[in-house]
């Protein structure tokens, strides 16, 4: 392939259009497969935390996108996950067959914990919320049992979309913008989030006035100065706007309560229902919901949670040396204590924020010693999903809960299965009448 064609192709990836993508795509593996585009074996690494433009992506990555990225840098695997939605997975679960990686897909939503409405847990400011996720879907399709569930995800972030735009085109005038026309058409499935509505009101302020350094420093108490620093950074900029009018005390925000996010059982129940995992999700150990983290874990272990997704980045990667310090020791006791609680990992730089990583550097010296953790989290993910999709005999199968009736027997099962399942290779002749020593020695024979 003439690297002139290269470009394009990439950027065909993250057309609204899904021939495009998907066409794209084939084209691009096929290079590959060729040797006419260089791509590197499965390295020890892995990102499963990455939202697609489903949701919000930093880099505009469509699902196709996201599997074209692991093949072209030899990621070990790579897993999406959208906020609300699960429109990208089949997509996605396609375009990693088509690319020949491990992956993974996720949902991610806010919803009440009554136990914990006191305290804060992983939503600053918002007592009760806790971000929380689902992995290990195969499929978009939600079945007509839960389907109710899914569509009052959609709603409810719709809704919430909605009123944000409607106080803040208050706070803005002259400028506003349209939700249906200015924001929703940003998206390719009609999702969109608060970064989305971020960047309509800044092409707004291009578009309907004369000034916008102006405009900004009146709306957001700034100087023209501190304006003018950061404008022309459109990542820095979008940030600061998100920051400074959608977050707590910003014109947009509007303060959560009990009834503003459903509870965590009807989440759970619609992701069993898909044959997927609930998961947990660890922010950074400060706040005094997770400052209980072991009676928090403990507490959705009992709901239903079968992993736990950490963000190890900003963990980690952090100017402030006291800040550093402390963590780094909280996401060391986390991990420990996940091993302890046999909870599997599920990490990444989630990519939803300008500035994040495509992928963590696990050989950081803070972070070197827990690659095994998180990497055996990555192939447990994969090997769920792929047991799930190839076999129907996933984590949440009835063939798991005969054969493998303990959480560590179901992690240790799944994490050698996903070191086994090449993602070529063919389906190997398994059902669910085999022991899981069987299923393993078929799959190693394959």
């Amino acid at each position: 392939m003439q690297p002139e064609r290269i470009a394009p192709l990439v950027t065909q990836l993250n057309s609204f259009d899904a021939s495009t993508r998907a066409t794209a795509l084939r084209e691009l593996v096929a290079a590959a497969d060729a040797g006419a585009i260089a791509t590197p074996p499965p390295t020890n690494s892995a990102n499963m935390h990455a939202h697609t433009f489903f949701s919000f992506n930093a880099y505009g990555y469509s699902p196709s996108a996201l599997a074209w990225l692991a093949k072209q840098h030899g990621f070990g695997a790579i897993g999406m996950v959208d906020f609300d939605v699960l429109d990208g997975v089949d997509e996605f679960m396609s375009a990693c067959a088509t690319a020949g990686v491990r992956g993974s897909a996720g949902i991610e939503t806010r919803v009440f914990l009554p136990e914990f409405a006191t305290r804060e847990i992983n939503s600053p400011g918002e007592p009760g919320v806790l971000y929380h996720m689902g992995i290990g879907f195969t499929s978009s399709h939600v079945p007509e049992t839960v389907a109710p569930i899914a569509v009052d995800l959609r709603s409810r972030a719709a809704q919430r979309n909605r009123e944000m735009v409607t106080r803040l085109n208050a706070h803005l005038h002259p400028i506003s913008i349209d939700y249906e026309s200015d924001v929703v058409s940003l998206t390719p499935g009609g999702t969109p989030t608060e970064r989305h509505i971020v960047v309509a009101y800044l092409h707004a302020a291009e578009q309907q006035t004369d000034n916008p350094t102006a405009f900004w420093s009146d709306k957001l108490a700034m100087t023209n100065e501190q304006v003018t620093a950061t404008i022309n950074d459109s990542p820095k900029f979008q940030n600061l706007v998100r920051t400074k009018l959608m977050k707590r005390g910003g014109a947009g925000y509007m303060q959560p309560d009990a009834g503003s996010f459903p509870r965590i059982e009807p989440f759970h129940q619609m992701i069993e229902a898909c044959g997927a995992l609930p998961c947990a999700a660890w922010l950074d150990g400060t706040l005094p919901g997770e400052q209980a983290i072991e009676e928090l874990l403990t507490l959705l272990i009992d709901k239903g949670a079968a992993a736990l997704n950490i963000i190890p980045d900003r963990n980690w990667n952090i100017p402030d040396r006291e800040q550093k310090r402390l963590k780094i020791d909280k996401l060391y006791q986390v991990v420990a204590l996940a091993r302890d609680l046999n909870l599997p990992l599920n990490v990444g730089t989630e990519m939803n924020s300008f500035g994040q990583k495509l992928i963590d550097d696990f050989d950081a010296p803070e972070i070197a010693s827990l690659r095994r953790d998180f990497m055996d989290g990555a192939y447990f993910i994969y090997g769920h999903t792929a047991m799930q999709q190839r076999y129907d005999m996933g984590y949440m199968s009835a063939w798991a809960k005969a054969a493998l009736p303990t959480r560590r027997e179901r992690n240790d099962f799944y994490t050698q299965a996903g070191k086994q399942l090449e993602p070529r290779a063919a389906s190997a002749v398994i059902d669910s009448t085999m022991s899981a020593i069987d299923v393993l020695k078929r799959l190693d024979a394959n």
